[in-house]
């Protein structure tokens, strides 16, 4: 069996060592940036030798931090041997301190309108061995997507890449990123795994969660568009242990 909590528990569990100063977000963030150095390996060896390519797809919250961070770590080895990170920051606001770190470290910010463009991403997205959705997570209002994520999720699909293994568009061939999904896939409900706009979701190959696995994962449709669950231990799980799960299952 597998236990799933709500966002709230998640947050509860969170809370005393946040308050105590640990570094739940990097521990996030390293967990995340290995298990995207699994994916590029295997990218590799389909798509041949050349530099890697990452995409960060960021947003205002949480998530977005994490996968700046990530980025930071994953530019340090990359960019040296002619790797790319390429951030596109689609909040109304960024990290400050994740955003420089990843940039110091030899990440590029990507042009958000460019990224907006279905003929532009037809061209830039083949380019690239992973996507990293660090849209949205559990902190957002809402589970559907808005502005400029809304746009650069938009023209992704609308691009016929076959990104995603659940996206539905097009056919997954070579050329076709891997989507790894920062905590959840950026557009479910974290709580009870809705998809209120199913043509614009991101989904995921691979979902890297943090802490312990959200209910939405584990429920239709949602959990049909989250790939391959990977759980990050991050300290929480003794907190999470003294809750009862929201979901339990097999």
């Amino acid at each position: 069996m597998i236990d799933a909590w709500t966002a709230a528990q998640i947050r509860q569990a969170e809370r005393p060592h946040l308050e105590a100063g640990e570094p739940l977000m990097q521990r996030a963030a390293d967990g995340l940036a290995g298990v995207v150095r699994e994916v590029l390996h295997a990218s590799r060896a389909r798509r041949g030798v050349r530099a890697a390519r990452v995409l960060l797809l960021v947003g205002s919250g949480n998530n977005g931090a994490d996968a700046l961070y990530a980025g930071e770590s994953l530019a340090r080895e990359l960019v040296p041997s002619g790797g790319v990170v390429t951030v596109v920051p689609v909040g109304t606001r960024m990290h400050e301190e994740a955003l420089a770190a990843a940039l110091g470290a030899g990440a590029v910010l990507g042009d958000v309108p460019s990224w907006s463009d279905q003929a532009v991403v037809s061209e830039l997205l083949p380019g690239y061995d992973v996507v990293l959705d660090g849209l949205v997570g559990t902190g957002s209002d809402g589970p559907g997507l808005r502005g400029d994520a809304l746009r650069v999720v938009t023209a992704m699909l609308g691009a016929g890449t076959g990104t995603g293994a659940g996206a539905g568009i097009g056919t997954r061939s070579s050329d076709s990123p891997v989507v790894v999904a920062v905590d959840v896939p950026s557009g479910i409900g974290v709580d009870d795994g809705a998809v209120p706009d199913p043509l614009v979701v991101l989904a995921a190959d691979v979902t890297v969660t943090f802490g312990g696995c959200k209910v939405g994962l584990l429920v239709a449709p949602a959990s049909r568009l989250a790939g391959r669950l990977v759980l990050v231990d991050i300290g929480i799980g003794p907190d999470l242990s003294r809750l009862r799960p929201a979901l339990s299952a097999p």
